[in-house]
């Protein structure tokens, strides 16, 4: 459930500025007049909090200088939330040079102690409250900046930055309407403690007479003064000591539940960007003569450039056509997912195409630009990721993520996208569409989640949906109804899939054709009713075996571990793990052979399973 705004804290820190503000208009007496006669005089009914050493009301004294004290430390905070905010957040997102300079830069002011480095900067400059402002901001930058990196470093590898991304936005928009929303909670909790650290300071600066010049009202030159009467008259020393812990116990816990309310895991803030609309591209793409929706020949992908051995698929051949369902399976590390992010022109950087070809709706895809991979993306093929709470934008509702990529394509302006949205997530199985679209991520079930990314993955109707382990974190019940939603959706939209999982019985009841990775390579590919009763290759045999099954049969583990991409084996890949291995096997690598109608394996000992 929603955590509520903190209003009783938050009113306590209205009051408290209120109070501050308000006390030239307030039925106060003189802070500056001195009643010598009156001098140290206990509390009365004309002086509430008695009076100081030079008979001075005060009660009258502390609010004018709570009006010092908040002024130096809410404008010191501020000053250094925005400049150590920005620096942060450029330097997390564009990496490089940017985060150097602002990281190293940091390092060198945090290895000064504030306090020495307050008391240098005010011994130069000389005191007041002018001098305070910027001196304690310069001081507290780098606390702020070092939390919105870490922040940023978090929020920059989920997917709905990268979705954002892909979109078309640019880097200022997206840390602007995206990043920042999703790492003020922690920003909130530094400010509450900048607050709090830059009231102690000035106060102590003002005990040394570097701060606040007097005859100004301050709580650390009350505090000092007191401290030569204090035998006399300890109250003097009472008062001000007690406004100091009273407002930072306040401050901090208001910003303590603001953090909660704003938490992105949570609660919501802003939106993301809306980028240009494309151009569209159905209209000039067509299926390719042999009637494959999607082809991929020869792809190898690379993982630090041309002249790494690292290559975490090598060599793979697939085909889907129009309305068929491909299913891809094979332990982590096999390459299934990478193969999918290819096919939609989303590799991470330090992941390359070396060689190979994809084409997808008549279109070379390894060879379209990023603007035409935009367009391409959503509209002609869109993925849906296995975490959705990572694939959705914490701080926006649903409804209005699903509406953002529809504007995103052109399909309409906002207020029809949002009817659309609306539409789409009653199309997926969500009851009560309309209320649920005004919910945030964290409001729902993971089952209700994963719904949501289908309804925004058909959004803009694409002819081609790639599922990635959709159902990976899900339970036994809500996997069969998301692939049960999936299926009725291919049949109503004639949809191609690829859905990528690391269970063969998982994709049983859903795929018409099956292949099989294995440590970046095809191993074994046909239709799925060959695979799952003829299976030609001992790793989808193996893969079956770990299954569970109805005839209660305990799954047998597959010995051993995928290789590393460093060190794989010569010969057949799988060899070192197979029941099945000669000399042959780790001799040479076995063939593509053709062992029944459309399928193909690649195994020296296929005839023998």
């Amino acid at each position: 459930m929603r955590r509520g705004f903190p209003w009783v804290a938050f009113g306590f820190v209205v009051l408290l500025v209120v109070i501050a503000a308000a006390a030239p208009l307030l039925p106060l007496e003189n802070p500056l007049r001195m009643r010598m006669p009156m001098r140290l005089a206990p509390p009365s009914s004309l002086a509430w909090l008695g009076r100081d050493e030079f008979g001075r009301d005060v009660l009258s004294r502390l609010i004018w200088g709570a009006r010092a004290s908040l002024t130096v430390a809410f404008l010191s905070a501020a000053l250094a939330a925005v400049i150590g905010t920005v620096l942060g957040i450029v330097g997390g997102f564009m990496r490089g040079l940017p985060e150097w300079l602002t990281m190293r830069s940091m390092d060198v002011l945090l290895s000064f102690p504030p306090l020495l480095l307050a008391l240098l900067a005010v011994a130069v400059v000389g005191p007041g409250v002018a001098t305070l402002i910027p001196v304690l901001a310069f001081i507290f930058v780098p606390g702020f900046t070092r939390v919105a990196y870490a922040g940023v470093l978090t929020v920059r590898a989920q997917d709905y930055v990268e979705a954002v991304h892909a979109l078309g936005a640019r880097p200022a928009r997206i840390m602007a309407r995206t990043v920042l929303p999703n790492i003020i909670g922690p920003v909130l909790v530094q400010f509450s403690l900048v607050v709090s650290t830059a009231i102690i300071l000035e106060s102590g600066l003002s005990f040394l007479g570097l701060g606040v010049v007097p005859p100004t009202p301050s709580w650390g030159l009350m505090i000092g003064a007191a401290r030569a009467t204090m035998n006399q008259q300890p109250l003097l020393l009472l008062w001000p000591c007690l406004a100091l812990t009273l407002t930072i116990l306040v401050m901090n816990t208001f910003c303590d539940r603001l953090r909660d309310w704003f938490d992105p895991g949570a609660h919501r803030i802003g939106s993301s960007a809306r980028p240009a609309t494309p151009a569209p591209l159905h209209a000039t793409a067509a299926p390719p003569e042999d009637g494959a929706l999607l082809s991929v020949t020869g792809l190898t992908l690379t993982i630090g450039g041309a002249t790494s051995a690292l290559r975490p698929v090598r060599d793979l051949d697939l085909t889907v056509k129009p309305g068929e369902t491909l299913a891809i399976v094979g332990e982590s590390g096999s390459g299934k997912s990478l193969t999918g992010l290819a096919i939609m022109g989303l590799l991470p950087p330090i992941v390359q195409v070396l060689d190979g070809a994809i084409r997808l709706n008549g279109m070379a895809v390894t060879g379209l630009d990023a603007g035409a991979l935009r367009d391409m993306r959503g509209k002609v093929a869109a993925m849906i990721f296995q975490d959705p709470m990572s694939s959705l934008n914490p701080v926006m509702k649903v409804g209005e993520q699903i509406a953002e990529a529809i504007v995103a394509h052109g399909g309409a302006d906002n207020v029809a996208a949002q009817t659309r949205a609306v539409e789409l997530l009653a199309s997926v199985g969500i009851p009560d569409a309309a209320a649920r679209a005004g919910v945030y991520p964290h409001e729902m079930s993971g089952g209700m989640r994963q719904r949501v990314m289908i309804a925004m993955a058909i959004a803009n109707d694409p002819v081609l949906l790639i599922a990635d382990e959709p159902t990976t974190a899900l339970d036994v019940t809500i996997q069969a109804q998301v692939l049960e939603l999936l299926a009725e959706l291919k049949a109503k939209r004639h949809l191609a899939m690829i859905f990528v999982s690391h269970s063969l019985p998982v994709v049983a009841g859903v795929a018409d054709r099956v292949m099989v990775m294995y440590a970046g390579e095809m191993v074994e590919s046909g239709p799925a009713d060959a695979i799952f009763e003829r299976p030609r290759h001992p790793y989808t045999k193996a893969l079956i075996a770990c299954s569970p099954s109805g005839t209660g049969e305990a799954p047998k583990p597959i010995e051993g571990v995928v290789p590393p991409l460093g060190d794989l084996p010569a010969g057949c890949i799988f060899a070192p793990r197979c029941g099945y291995r000669q000399p042959a096997c780790e001799a040479g690598t076995p063939p593509r052979e053709v062992v029944g109608a459309g399928h193909v394996s690649r195994c020296f000992r296929w005839r023998d399973l």
